[in-house]
Parts: C-alpha cells; sequence; structure tokens
C-alpha cells in the first residue's frame, strides 16, 4: 500500500500549525543523520544493577513457568507464530525477510525504505513483529527459571545475529519509534534475567557492539518523538522504552537527561491518553492493554531504579486497572472495539496465558483489588516479576465503590443481564486526536455476549497494510452492528489510518441499574439525517431490544447484525434461530428482525468482503452476517429483539 499526493494531503490538513513545524525539523534531522551515525560515547566500568529482587523467581507459579518453559522449547525447535503465519526459520531467522509474501525488505538509509508498500518490503508487520525480540524475553525467562543454559545462549546467538544485520540507521528497523521502544524494553528485561548466566555482562555492558546499539536507539527516540496527531499509543511506547532503557543502562552521559525527559512525556502522555474514567482515548481495547502494559512495566523500572515517579503517573495507571476490571466480560474479556494488532509492550509467559488476567493481577500486587473485581484465577510470570520490582502503592484517592457500568467520557456502557448476558453499547467520540487513526466508524453499535460468546459479535481488524479492500471493510459502518444510510460510513476514511470526518455521537440515556437497563444515543455522520438507538436489557425475560429511528428524508437502509463464529443461524424470513455449544451444553437464542427491512444472510463472501470474524490480527474465518436492506423516510422505527430464553 503505498501512498498518494491526495493522502498526504489529507494528512497535512489534519496536523495544527506547531505538529508541521515539528515535523520539518525531523526532516530536516533526518538529511543531517544520512550521513556517518556518530560513535557512541566511550564508556568504562558499567555494571548492570537492575537486578530481580532474591525470591522474585520463587513467586512464579508452578503451571505458568511449565506453560513459558513449553514455548521456549518450541522456539528453540525454531518454531512460532506471528500473525496467523508459522514460522519453522526461528532458530536462525532472517530479520528482514517477510514469510508471508517471500519478500525481503531493501537495504540502505533506513528513512528511506518505503515501509508501506508490500511490494517493496514485504508486509512490514511480519517483518517488525519478530525484532520486538518478546521471543528473547521469553526464552530468557525459561533461563532464569531453569537455569538451562541452552536458551541463554540461542538469545545471545540472536542478538548478535540482529545487532550485526541492523547497524544504526540502516534498514526497516529504524524506520519506526514504537519499535525501537518496545525492543530496548525487551533488551532490559532480557539483561536482568540472563544475570545469573556467566556470559550476561559481556554480552551487554562488556559488548560495544551492545552498547552502540542502545546508546543509538536511545539517540533516535530522544530526536525523533511521536508528534502531534500520532501522539497516540506510539509515543508511550516510545517513552516507557526510553526512560526504561535511561535507568536499567545507565551508562552514558545523556542517560540522565534521557531518563528525566521520557518520565516527563510519560506522565504528559498518559493523562493525554486516558480519559478520567481510566479508559483509554482511543476507544481500542487491544490499545488500553498495550498501555497499560508499558505503563506498568515503566513504574516497575523506576521503582527498582529509585526514580520518584509523579503521583499523576501511578493515578493513570490505577484507573486504566480500574476500568479494565470495569469493562469486562464473565469470562475476563474485554470488549472488541476498534483496531487491534496483538500488540505487546512486554511478554515473559507462554501460549495460553490470559492476557487480560495477567493485567488484572499486576494490577492488584500494585494497587490492590477492590471488592467489585471479578476474580482472577488465571497464573502467569510477568505479574510476580513486576510486582517484585514495583512498590506496592495504595493512592489516597477515591476508587468507586461499586463496579461502573457506564463511563461518560468514552461513551461507553456495559448492559448486565441474569446468565451472563453482557452488552456493550458504543456512544463515544470517533477514536482519538484528529486523524482517530484506529477508530471505526462503529458509532451506536452493541456488542452482545452469553456466557463470554459473542452473539453479536465486533468482527474485529485483521490487517492494516497491503490489503485496502478488507482494510475498508473490517473498520466500515457495515462491519459493524449498526445501521448504514445510502451505503456510505458514518465517518469518512482518508486512508487506512487517517479519517477526514468524525461522526459525532451523543448519549441519552444510561441507566445500567434496576431489572430494566436501559441506554440511547444518537450521532450526526449521515448529512441531512440522525441516527438515533435505544437499547433495553430486561433482566426478567432475558431479553434485549434495540430500535432504531432516522430523521430525515428518504434515504436506503443497511443494518447489519454480525455473528460470532461460534454462532449457527437458521433465518426464515425475519426470525433467525441461533444456536451455539459451550462448555458441552448447546445453548439457544432467537433474533426478531425488523419487518420493514428484506433480510438475507452472508458468509465468508470476499468480492466484496462480508461475513467475517477475525479472532487476532492476520486471522480471519467465516461467520454468519445478517443484513436487512430497505428504505426510510423518518417515520418508522426498526425494532430487533434478541431472547435468551429461545
Amino acid at each position: 500500500m503505498t501512498m498518494s499526493v491526495g493522502w498526504y494531503l489529507r494528512r497535512l490538513s489534519r496536523m495544527g500549525p506547531q505538529e508541521i513545524a515539528g515535523r520539518v525539523s525531523d526532516t530536516v534531522r533526518r538529511r543531517r543523520w544520512r550521513s556517518a551515525p556518530p560513535d557512541c560515547p566511550s564508556v568504562t566500568g558499567a555494571r548492570f544493577t537492575a537486578v530481580l529482587p532474591a525470591g522474585a523467581l520463587s513467586a512464579v507459579p508452578a503451571d505458568a513457568a511449565k506453560r513459558l518453559v513449553a514455548e521456549a522449547d518450541r522456539l528453540m525447535d525454531g518454531h512460532a507464530e506471528f500473525f496467523g503465519v508459522v514460522r519453522d526459520d526461528m532458530a536462525d531467522p532472517d530479520w528482514w525477510r517477510d514469510p508471508k509474501t517471500g519478500r525481503r525488505a531493501p537495504a540502505g538509509y533506513a528513512f528511506d525504505v518505503p515501509y508501506r508498500s508490500e511490494d517493496a518490503v514485504g508486509d512490514i508487520k511480519q517483518i517488525w513483529e519478530p525484532s520486538r525480540h518478546h521471543h528473547l524475553t521469553q526464552l530468557a525467562a525459561a533461563y532464569t527459571l531453569t537455569g538451562n543454559e541452552r536458551y541463554a545462549e540461542r538469545v545471545a546467538e540472536h542478538l548478535r545475529s540482529w545487532w550485526e544485520a541492523n547497524p544504526p540507521l540502516r534498514g526497516v528497523h529504524w524506520i519506526s519509534g514504537i519499535e525501537l521502544g518496545i525492543r530496548l524494553l525487551s533488551w532490559v528485561w532480557v539483561r536482568r534475567l540472563l544475570d545469573g548466566w556467566p556470559g550476561a555482562a559481556e554480552l551487554f555492558e562488556g559488548n560495544p557492539v551492545a552498547r552502540n546499539q542502545i546508546w543509538h536507539h536511545q539517540r533516535w527516540l530522544a530526536a525523533f518523538p511521536s508528534r502531534g496527531s500520532s501522539a497516540n499509543n506510539h509515543v508511550i511506547a516510545e517513552d516507557a522504552g526510553q526512560f526504561a532503557a535511561a535507568c536499567a543502562f545507565d551508562w552514558f552521559p545523556e542517560s540522565a537527561r534521557w531518563r528525566a525527559a521520557a518520565l516527563r512525556s510519560l506522565d504528559l502522555q498518559l493523562r493525554a491518553n486516558t480519559f478520567g474514567s481510566g479508559l483509554n482515548r482511543e476507544l481500542a481495547t487491544e490499545y488500553h492493554g498495550l498501555v497499560l502494559e508499558l505503563g506498568l512495566a515503566a513504574l516497575a523500572e523506576a521503582d527498582a531504579a529509585g526514580v520518584p515517579v509523579p503521583a499523576t503517573t501511578r493515578l493513570v495507571l490505577l484507573r486504566m486497572t480500574d476500568a479494565l476490571a470495569a469493562v469486562v466480560d464473565n469470562r475476563l474479556r474485554p470488549p472488541r472495539q476498534g483496531d487491534a494488532d496483538d500488540g505487546h509492550g512486554l511478554i515473559v509467559d507462554g501460549a495460553g496465558t490470559d492476557r487480560w488476567a495477567s493485567l488484572l493481577a499486576t494490577g492488584d500486587a500494585v494497587f490492590g483489588r477492590l471488592d467489585w473485581w471479578p476474580e482472577v484465577t488465571a497464573t502467569d510470570v510477568r505479574t510476580p516479576l513486576l510486582a517484585a520490582l514495583a512498590k506496592p502503592a495504595r493512592l489516597s484517592v477515591t476508587r468507586p465503590a461499586s463496579r461502573p457500568g457506564h463511563f461518560a467520557d468514552a461513551g461507553m456502557t456495559i448492559l448486565r443481564g441474569p446468565e451472563e448476558i453482557w452488552c456493550r453499547c458504543d456512544g463515544g467520540p470517533h477514536g482519538f486526536l484528529s486523524i482517530a487513526a484506529h477508530a471505526h466508524a462503529d458509532a451506536l453499535s452493541v456488542e452482545v455476549r452469553h456466557d463470554g460468546v459473542d452473539v453479536l459479535a465486533d468482527p474485529g481488524t485483521y490487517c492494516y497494510h497491503g490489503q485496502p479492500e478488507w482494510r475498508r471493510y473490517f473498520r466500515s459502518t457495515l462491519g459493524h452492528n449498526t445501521l448504514e444510510l445510502d451505503g456510505a460510513d458514518q465517518s469518512v476514511s482518508g486512508g487506512p489510518f487517517l479519517w477526514t470526518r468524525h461522526a459525532r455521537t451523543r448519549v441519552l440515556t444510561a441507566d445500567t441499574s434496576g431489572e430494566v437497563a436501559r441506554w440511547s444515543a444518537e450521532h450526526d455522520g449521515y448529512q441531512g439525517s440522525v441516527h438515533r438507538r435505544r437499547v433495553e436489557l430486561t433482566a426478567e425475560s432475558q431479553e434485549l431490544r434495540l430500535v432504531d429511528e432516522v430523521s430525515g428524508p428518504n434515504r436506503a437502509v443497511r443494518l447489519a447484525f454480525h455473528l460470532g463464529p461460534a454462532i449457527t443461524a437458521d433465518l426464515v424470513g425475519n426470525r433467525a434461530r441461533l444456536t451455539w455449544t459451550r462448555d458441552g451444553e448447546d445453548r439457544s437464542a432467537v433474533l426478531d428482525l425488523p419487518e420493514g427491512l428484506s433480510w438475507q444472510a452472508h458468509r465468508g463472501e470476499s468480492e466484496p468482503p462480508l461475513g467475517w470474524y477475525s479472532e487476532g490480527f492476520g486471522r480471519k474465518e467465516p461467520a454468519t452476517t445478517l443484513i436487512g436492506t430497505g428504505t426510510t423516510d423518518g417515520t418508522e422505527a426498526f425494532t430487533t429483539v434478541l431472547g435468551f430464553r429461545g
């Protein structure tokens, strides 16, 4: 996917004068940096002191350690999977090759590499992900838990290979700040977890190549921060990685300055990226998880180094943790909202570890759980390691006395009913900042689960680059459980990470208590018309009722309901009988659809895409989508009833 002149003009239109000036300065600096990069300052007597406290490993649960070691053994055999692509070459990877397309990224000055072009580079995320070095933190953790030096030796082989293949400012891995930031955080933890290995010091502080890489990563991050309309989760990763490295690798003349600047920026950007309620402003749940992971890791690094952290930093992370506890369903699954790319800040666990349970467990260890939090029984390796470094903080602030159901600033409302019925209603802003990069055109959409099973599902994300028709579909209005007019999205896209007009949404009612929970909202995304939706969840009847109204002139209507991949639908007329199995038990529901529309089921269609569900980035599977078509003259209401006693 290459960007046209029109895209650059649209992108420029979303920037303010300060951001434009900053980007001009970045361009000038990149031109100056074309010459040979400077040498890392000479370092004598460098030592690594940011080690795990004694006894930290004894707190790691046995089952979590077993999962991790099994994952490490798969990696030792060369096996890994990234975004649905299985790799068998991870014993000795080619750091520049995309296994999905077979293409290899071109060499040369980093800022000349056309990384958005799949034809020239391949799938950039397939190339970048292994170089975040999460697999090395897993191998290093396996070493520290078992004492088996073969894991440590493989880590050393990969790091030396990567450093040789990627000298400063050369090639695809020096383009994006988020990659450098997360990679630095991984290196900090690799060094920490290898501390008992005899070769650790020779690999890091005693190795001029390693010192040069660490210094140049930090020099890059100090020079090219994400700015203005791009200051989303990327800037958090940049700051967290820079701060962690400046704490743990405190070897350079600039370390104190880098550390102070990164902490100031991290505090500012965490507050800017987070609503007062604790939800992430991108309204993309996986990025809430990524930012929380990065923030907790940075907090642990500060406490380990004895660096005072602003109370506002701890407060944001506390609120983010409480918000996560509030929105998950009974199986600890959070909403599937906005973009999701399986991005992680720090991985030291094996496959099968529950990411969200891990975050809540860490939040409990650092801040303390509230009585209304859901119970976390799953185990992980990362929580006891972070908790060993972080100082428990009991902040003197007011926390929610009961589980919140409505987050007014984020426009998110969770309706809960009996039999583990969970419903998310979307009445929030269209993403974050002027480009709303990770937003979807999903105003007034709903997401409904029964005992953790997606019934009315948010289909997910699937891809970012290289497949524009699939990118458009998964973030379109038709790709969500809401109403489309005249075949147009509610918000106007200017590119794969750019929206040039944002629908404005207003929540009218949000009552999550009582026998009947109610929510209503409206948006102005369709010029000349207003779409209003009411949702009621009745506890006694276990029934969810949705009413859609459109004001304005005659318009063509498409109303979509996307079913989860576990759901089988038998559609007859305007009634669909839904069946699925949960824990060996057959379950069912009835979906009565508006009679004023003509209903048809779609599944696994590609031209154009319709009827798909993406469980994770790079993966998709067929799922049933019910589409009702017709017209509205602004007088009728479209009523949908989902009954779980069917």
